[in-house]
């Protein structure tokens, strides 16, 4: 396998285990325990926990710790604001172009994101939803719409995941039918709007679940 496609694994591996909670914040990572984890050697994994730390999942105190990054109030936040805006800007973008079968994919993807909703199931909710927001974001080709998400997104849904896990997601049922509606309808920038309004229902889940200060790892 080339370096490539193991760095991508090793990333991938760490940042959905981070996500999920697998790995806690301020849990420390050990290069030789990850070695051993991912059975991949140690310069990929290396180069996974770089972007981690970029993306805001991991801390790095050279020669001292690597550490899963503590939920903070203000890295969260500005990774909101980023990715609202993104999506507005793919959704925008996007509906000149959907065909009848996009718009059936997220149908289908927002079915199954109530149903996982419905039975607790804070993962396939997560999956569900990265499904219906992915089709617009591919539909808009905008190269660099996505590379910004791919780093800010990890950061939202380690959030998303607690909102999933309580009623509070069940309102995203009903804003992503908005958004359906809104695309089929042609009106691309009520659909952009009724889409950065989707994103930013997080706040009030910020202002209860992350009231606590930040941690301020030094050893």
């Amino acid at each position: 396998m080339s370096r490539t496609l193991l760095r991508e694994d090793a990333y991938r591996a760490l940042r959905d285990a981070i996500v999920k909670g697998t790995l806690l914040p301020g849990e420390r990572l050990n290069d030789a325990d990850l070695v051993e984890w991912l059975g991949i050697s140690r310069t990929p994994i290396r180069e996974a926990l770089a972007r981690l730390e970029q993306a805001g999942l991991v801390r790095t105190k050279p020669g001292r710790y690597t550490i899963v990054s503590p939920l903070d109030v203000r890295a969260v936040r500005d990774a909101q604001s980023v990715t609202a805006a993104m999506h507005e800007l793919a959704v925008r973008q996007a509906v000149p172009n959907l065909s009848t079968a996009e718009l059936e994919a997220m149908r289908e993807a927002n079915e199954r994101f109530a149903a996982a909703l419905r039975h607790d199931d804070a993962d396939a909710a997560l999956a569900a939803d990265d499904d219906f927001h992915e089709v617009t974001v591919t539909a808009s080709a905008n190269q660099a719409v996505r590379a910004v998400l791919d780093q800010f997104t990890p950061v939202l849904r380690r959030v998303e995941r607690l909102r999933f896990s309580s009623l509070s997601g069940r309102a995203s049922v009903a804003q992503h039918q908005k958004i359906i509606e809104l695309c089929a309808a042609g009106d691309a920038e009520a659909a952009a709007q009724a889409s950065r309004a989707n994103w930013e229902t997080l706040a009030p889940l910020l202002d209860t679940l992350l009231a606590e200060p930040p941690d301020s790892t030094t050893s």
